[in-house]
């Protein structure tokens, strides 16, 4: 009697395990996710830096997150983003605009989810000045 007991209750517990998998396996949601961390570190590689500055970003359905231009900066983003790689924020920069020739790195990261794909992309600077200008003052990294 306990046996068969035993064997109905594994049995029950085995379908209710089952159906919880089924469960969690259904989309949300029609989009893509796109929903990023981006951060401004100071130092020339980004597992060693220091965080001095970073925001979340929710691009995929609606703009959202910690960002303070949510809009904007997905813009931006979708604008300048080819296969999870962000090189298109990178623009060339004024000519009238010039920068002290000091070495003070600092690197910007974008990591998480781009259109479905996991993405992780950095790049570091000279300095702080070289960033903005290289940038060109756009709403992604401008928090």
């Amino acid at each position: 009697m306990i046996r068969r007991f035993t064997a109905v209750s594994a049995s029950a517990l085995l379908c209710l395990v089952g159906t919880a998998g089924v469960a969690e396996a259904r989309a949300e949601s029609l989009y893509a996710p796109s929903a990023v961390v981006l951060s401004i570190s100071k130092g020339a590689d980004a597992s060693a830096a220091t965080v001095l500055r970073a925001v979340t970003l929710s691009c995929a359905p609606t703009a959202g997150g910690t960002h303070p231009a949510p809009e904007a900066a997905c813009a931006e983003l979708k604008a300048t983003a080819q296969g999870g790689a962000f090189e298109g924020l990178l623009a060339s920069p004024e000519p009238d605009r010039m920068c002290p020739q000091h070495f003070d790195p600092v690197t910007v990261t974008v990591d998480g989810v781009w259109e479905g794909s996991r993405t992780s992309w950095e790049y570091t600077f000279a300095n702080t000045c070289a960033m903005g200008v290289t940038l060109n003052d756009g709403a992604a990294f401008a928090f």
